[in-house]
């Protein structure tokens, strides 16, 4: 397979080479690919526990499982305020 590769990232690989951590273009090139290979498979699993979760939600949702957004802000503002009064 040839690829041709924009100046940048030619520039990229042989600074990664000229570091000392890589011989060759190739060993760049392979760990690059496994990173985004580690990055996709994180990012599928990120994506199937996000559904999951919007799911719950959802159900919570239509079981009228909620709690009004006003007082949910209260309670926030106040966990703040009392932060800020330990803090000094």
């Amino acid at each position: 397979m040839n690829i041709t590769l924009k100046p940048e990232i030619e520039q990229f690989i042989q600074a990664q080479i000229a570091t000392g951590r890589y011989a060759n273009a190739e060993d760049v090139i392979s760990k690059a690919l496994k990173l985004l290979a580690e990055w996709d498979k994180d990012y599928q699993e990120w994506e199937e526990e996000t559904s999951k979760k919007i799911a719950v939600g959802l159900a919570q949702i239509e079981r009228g499982e909620v709690l009004d957004s006003d007082l949910v802000m209260a309670r926030l503002e106040e966990k703040i305020r009392k932060a800020r009064e330990h803090q000094g």
